[in-house]
């Protein structure tokens, strides 16, 4: 057999490994999940030249109808959102959660996506009073951010988006918001960001008191009703997310677009609770729920929320092995074609069998990566090995340290994996970093909602339908 026979036939039987012979521990989303305060500080030296629709002062000598895009939906202290606002940010929404973009479907959401869109609106002018500058470039380093935690060539992202009719824009100025509003709340916090030692000790001694009790791993999804009038649209929209959430729809990614908890910005992930640290409501059915179950909605103060059980432990308890590996990938130019692979996929096949048989430490492997483009971070973090899908055990479980693993080939291009380390760990261990963590989450989530409520109250809101 010929030297590009035997490559065709590797890249051929690679191809049909199943995608999760690939690590990928980054949440899969299309809206940046950037960590509250892990953000580079704004640049003070780059305007903010995204534009701002203003009402105008005075009409035009020669007034032309407005077309359907144009039609003004909501005035916010003045600025305007357009019926092209609503219809792309719903379009994003629907792209990103299975559903058709068509007419039916975007009707339905314009309630919740206007809702939306007025809150958005209302954080952004409070960031523009604060004088809170967020730079194109930070912007382009999260979109670029989000296309290599995805596997994404750059410029994928853009073009995705433009195929299916949605403006670049869209993801822009969520994304801009989601950053500048973690600066708001930054100086709104202020001297509560220091979590003092006498509060991680009460924490402490609360869970060594509970030691044995189930504590559960849950994301949300927190829909607000700050008008009772518009509880009905909330309950129908939260409706409509259920049925895309258990027709598949990634709960990160509908988390990351949707909900108005901090939370969003971690997809949903709201950790490890104990009963007593969620509402009453929501800790009575978590409690009965599968893992991996999606609730209905549930009433709670300021609005609904839906929930997802995604693991259940005893506190203080809970032995896992842990695995911290490295990883090369090799990104092909375009997808497989198994059957006829590139010259391009072919060398890159031929560097990855290089890399496997030569890398003999954790070291060599990040310098592979490094040297490939770094299009994957080489160390993906800590897996737990238990957590992993059975091919991935069964490929893993049997690697010494040191010791890398054959080419992984799927449709975007080439990995390769190496055990660095395999340390057994209780995961429930009261961890004060952890703790420190959670407090401060909960204090930033308090201050969000209620400067929320008080940017709607203050506002002029003119909406139209």
């Amino acid at each position: 057999m010929s030297r590009n026979t035997q490559t065709s036939a590797l890249l051929r039987f690679s191809a049909s490994v199943p995608a999760s012979a690939s690590v990928r521990l980054a949440a899969v989303s299309i809206i940046a999940m950037t960590a509250l305060f892990g953000t580079a500080e704004a640049a003070t030296a780059a305007p903010d030249t995204s534009p701002v629709i203003k009402a105008s002062a005075q009409p035009p000598a020669n007034p032309q109808p407005a077309t359907p895009a144009e039609r003004i939906v909501a005035v916010v202290n003045g600025d305007v959102i357009s019926q092209a606002d609503v219809e792309n940010r719903g379009k994003l929404f629907a792209l990103s959660t299975g559903l058709p973009v068509n007419p039916d479907v975007l009707a339905r959401l314009r309630p919740q996506v206007t809702q939306q869109l007025i809150d958005e609106r209302l954080r952004l002018q409070e960031e523009q009073r604060r004088k809170i500058v967020i730079s194109d470039k930070q912007i382009a380093a999260a979109i670029d951010d989000i296309e290599k935690r995805n596997g994404m060539e750059p410029g994928a992202l853009r073009r995705k988006l433009g195929d299916q009719g949605v403006a670049l824009r869209t993801l822009i100025d969520q994304v801009r918001v989601q950053i500048g509003w973690g600066r708001v709340l930054r100086d709104e916090l202020g001297d509560k960001l220091d979590v003092s030692d006498a509060d991680v000790a009460e924490q402490l001694a609360q869970i060594k008191a509970q030691t044995g009790q189930p504590e559960y791993r849950v994301a949300e999804i927190f829909l607000p009703i700050e008008d009772p009038s518009k509880a009905a649209e909330t309950q129908k929209f939260a409706d409509t997310i259920i049925q895309q959430l258990r027709a598949g729809a990634p709960f990160g990614v509908v988390a990351a677009q949707f909900s108005q908890s901090q939370t969003a910005l971690q997809g949903g992930d709201l950790g490890w609770l104990r009963t007593n640290q969620m509402d009453p409501q929501v800790a009575s059915l978590v409690a009965e729920m599968p893992d991996g179950a999606v609730s209905n909605p549930i009433r709670v103060p300021g609005g609904i929320t839906i929930v997802s059980r995604r693991g259940k432990r005893e506190i203080g308890s809970d032995v896992a092995t842990v695995l911290s590996l490295r990883q090369v990938f090799l990104p092909f130019s375009s997808p497989l074609n198994a059957s006829a692979p590139t010259d391009q996929q072919k060398h890159q096949l031929e560097q990855a069998k290089l890399i496997s048989a030569s890398a003999h430490s954790c070291d060599a492997m990040e310098a592979a990566n490094k040297a490939a483009g770094t299009v994957r971070p080489s160390d993906p973090g800590e897996v737990r090995f238990e957590g992993l899908a059975p091919p991935m055990k069964a490929l893993l479980g049997s690697l010494q340290p040191g010791q890398a693993t054959r080419p992984l080939v799927s449709s975007d291009g080439i990995g390769i994996l190496m055990v660095c380390s395999r340390d057994q760990k209780n995961l429930a261990a009261p961890n004060k970093q952890d703790i420190s963590n959670q407090l401060l989450n909960d204090r930033v989530e308090l201050v969000s909602r209620q400067l929320v409520r008080d940017l709607r109250r203050r506002a002029v809101i003119d909406q139209r339908g």
